[in-house]
């Protein structure tokens, strides 16, 4: 299996930081060299390892923030 290579564009802030360090973050980042899209996941302290995420097209972030901003929490 192929190492998967990305490059973090623009770190955008911490959502989240469990007890154990491990961060859960919004960043812009290219995944293999593809164009760069957002992305929603945790990050263990040292950076070496990533749990699943999910990745958005700025449509689809768009589209979130719009969801978002007629939501009533």
């Amino acid at each position: 299996m192929s190492e998967i290579k990305y490059d973090i564009i623009k770190r955008i802030g911490i959502l989240s930081k469990s007890a154990s360090g491990w961060t859960k973050e919004i960043n812009l980042i290219s995944w293999n060299d593809r164009e760069a899209k957002y992305d929603i996941r945790e990050w263990s302290p040292d950076r070496e390892r990533r749990g699943k995420g999910v990745t958005l097209s700025t449509d689809e972030l768009s589209a979130l923030k719009e969801l978002l901003n007629h939501t009533e929490f």
